[in-house]
């Protein structure tokens, strides 16, 4: 009987199936526009040799160890990576749930019942006491006829990719941010380090100031304004340490570790920005994950359309039942209680009031959307690429100007310190021309700081090492 039914079923199927299609537009992937060259690389040093494309762990290009392991931690203990792995599995289990449209659906169940009732006939009443017992499985099966399931699986898988994409895109976000904050710490180190050292240079000028105060060579007012410029940078150096503390916090929520329990020893920034391989404008599609995100939205919002245009059209149900049936507990799974019965039903929506025609516009429209946010993405894309190119091209000429200039401020503080005690210059030239050397190399450290982070941002900008060739 089983194989009766089933070999029912599978002519049926394939008679249907015979005249399946799938409406909806074929998904056909939308230009945008790519330049042929970055305008920033005219005068960009490109790193040798040209092959060297980087990798997964983009940040063992900085050639940092403590930096390293803190971005390894980051993969681990990240709370907002966890979340968006956890939606990156959902969005896997949506394509099993859609592709369980593809088979049928069997229910099997057990009943037994026992009922009394009466009847009245020509003035007699009758009792009867009644048993049933049943044992029925059923199938019923809505093939594929239009291509609505096939559409929908279609939309969960992109989606799915999608949300990979977003998986790495939240990765690489949170890696860089790691990375310009760690380099911003030890941009701090070095301008504690900085103003240290010259809280010591201020010391000894206060020192040989108070002698030559004693020996009558100079006034009161020299010995106040040598203690007001020592004590007013001591406090900028203390102040430092709140930025530190601030800076070194954001690092642990980065890695996932509480805050109390964190802590980075003191190292000045001393590493100039490396080489960075910028490739081709035309790899920046494959090798950013929100560009891949916005390019398979386009795929999910395409399929979509196919889905709305799908009800338009009927739908076909194939269904089966069979099993055994009995009054009598002793007879219920012998073969003459057995039963069975197999049929279709084909049903179409006759009057909706135009809602499938608005949905249909729906998906149309949301389309048209993914596609202007995917030419978008890619536009914000190349600008960043461009912004960051510019930024360590500038900085790095701006870095040679102000080396000149710290050049010549510390010549120009031993200049004039040795024409005070010679007596030929007041004080006031000395505290001049210590604040333009503290201000040129204080700027000095931040220009340095400024290209490390824009460096990071530079790969970032350039999807890090994810390559979305790779991953599909």
């Amino acid at each position: 009987m089983l194989q009766k039914i089933s070999r029912l079923l599978i002519i049926t199927a394939e008679l249907t199936l015979l005249a399946a299609c799938t409406v909806g537009p074929d998904y056909v992937k939308p230009s945008a526009e790519v330049p042929v060259a970055y305008k920033e690389m005219a005068d960009w040093k490109k790193a040798q040799p040209q092959d060297n494309i980087i990798k997964g762990r983009w940040w063992e290009i900085f050639k940092d160890d403590q930096l390293n392991a803190l971005e390894e931690q980051v993969n681990i203990s990240n709370q907002n990576i966890a979340v968006a792995e956890a939606q990156f599995r959902q969005a896997q289990a949506l394509v099993r749930e859609a592709r369980a449209g593809y088979f049928p659906t069997g229910t099997a169940g057990a009943s037994a019942t026992r009922s009394r009732g009466a009847s009245n006939f020509n003035g007699q009443q009758a009792v009867s006491t009644v048993s049933n017992f049943s044992l029925p499985a059923d199938v019923s099966w809505e093939p594929d006829v239009w291509g609505r399931i096939r559409r929908t699986v279609e939309a969960a898988k992109a989606n799915a990719q999608a949300s990979a994409a977003d998986l790495e895109a939240a990765r690489l976000s949170l890696q860089s941010a790691l990375a310009q904050d760690y380099f911003q710490l030890r941009t701090l180190d070095a301008q504690k380090h900085l103003l240290d050292a010259t809280v010591s240079d201020y010391q000894k000028s206060l020192d040989l100031t108070k002698g030559l105060y004693a020996q009558g060579v100079a006034s009161r007012a020299d010995v106040l304004q040598a203690e007001t410029q020592l004590k007013t940078t001591a406090a900028q150096a203390i102040d430092v340490g709140v930025q530190r503390a601030q800076m070194e916090h954001a690092i642990a929520l980065l890695a996932g570790k509480p805050a109390s329990d964190f802590s980075m020893p003191v190292s000045p920034l001393a590493a100039l920005p490396p080489d960075i391989p910028v490739g081709v404008p035309s790899e920046l599609l494959e090798r950013r994950p929100d560009i891949a995100a916005a390019e398979r939205l386009m795929v999910a919002a395409n399929a979509q359309i196919g889905v709305a245009e799908a009800a338009f059209y009927p739908n076909i149900t194939l269904s089966a039942s069979g099993g055994f049936q009995s009054s009598d507990i002793s007879k219920w799974l012998t073969w003459p209680s057995r039963f069975w019965s197999i049929g279709s039903a084909i049903s179409e929506t006759v009057f909706d009031a135009g809602l499938r025609r608005a949905m249909t516009d729906q998906a149309r429209a949301a389309y048209d959307a993914s596609v202007a946010s995917y030419r978008q993405t890619v536009l914000t894309g190349f600008q960043e690429v461009e912004d960051n190119l510019a930024a360590l091209r500038i900085l790095e000429q701006e870095a040679g100007a102000e080396d000149e200039a710290v050049k010549a401020a510390r010549e120009s503080v031993a200049v004039v310190t040795n024409q005070y005690k010679a007596g030929t210059v007041s004080y006031l030239n000395v505290i001049v021309a210590q604040s333009a050397e503290l201000t040129d190399e204080n700027t000095a450290v931040n220009i340095l700081g400024r290209r490390m982070s824009a460096s990071v941002l530079l790969i970032e900008a350039m999807g890090g090492g994810w390559n979305n060739a790779e991953d599909k």
